[in-house]
């Protein structure tokens, strides 16, 4: 098998984070007592530009099927945790790789691609049958391999990752994982992330207040 499909599942979420938020957003004006009295209290603050008080909540995801490729550049949000399957422990004689639309769309590129990944797959597998240690033998290995990783942010900081990563310009495959993320949060917390408006089509999303 070469072709996998890309799966992101929420572990974990802060509970009640819209009312925690606004706990600590009450907390900055000392007007507790209108909590829940006004369900625009976060979507406001966000409008305003007060983003430090949706830091408090967090969401922790599994992404699976996603390549080397787009983890590479999903660490590149520092203000998050990661968790990721590891080449120098896991034996990937096995492994799945991910084909990029542009090359599945042309037979000649993708038979190429193939071969190439197939090629990459027979000279790991020589050289774990010579005792070459996986931590060694991960060097023949392309970016183009799936992955697996747990990937925990703060709101702050997935908005940030959505304001990126879902517009046009941005690579097709992190903007897939962060559509899939955002649609989970958005159900989930819409004072929060409500404000996206979501083009599923085209695997965008722009923010109403940006």
């Amino acid at each position: 098998m070469n072709k996998v499909q890309i799966q992101v599942q929420l572990l974990s979420i802060t509970p009640d984070c819209e009312k925690l938020i606004e706990e600590a957003g009450r907390t900055c004006y000392l007007s507790f007592d209108k909590t829940g009295s006004n369900t625009s209290f976060i979507s406001n603050a966000i409008r305003r530009g007060h983003l430090s008080i949706i830091e408090h909540a967090c969401a922790s995801f599994r992404i699976k099927g996603a390549s080397r490729a787009f983890t590479h550049q999903l660490v590149r949000h520092r203000v998050a945790s990661f968790s990721q399957q590891s080449q120098r422990y896991v034996d990937e004689n096995n492994f799945n790789y991910t084909i990029p639309p542009s090359i599945e769309a042309n037979a000649q590129a993708l038979k190429l691609y193939n071969s190439f990944m197939e090629q990459a797959r027979d000279v790991y597998t020589n050289l774990r049958s010579m005792n070459i240690l996986k931590e060694d033998a991960r060097f023949v290995l392309p970016n183009a391999l799936e992955s697996e990783i747990v990937f925990t942010a703060n709101f702050r900081e997935l908005r940030h990752l959505f304001d990126l990563r879902l517009k046009k310009s941005a690579q097709w495959e992190i903007r897939m994982v962060a559509l899939q993320m955002l649609q989970i949060v958005k159900n989930i917390a819409p004072q929060v992330f409500g404000d996206y408006i979501i083009d599923s089509e085209n695997m965008t999303a722009v923010s109403e207040n940006s």
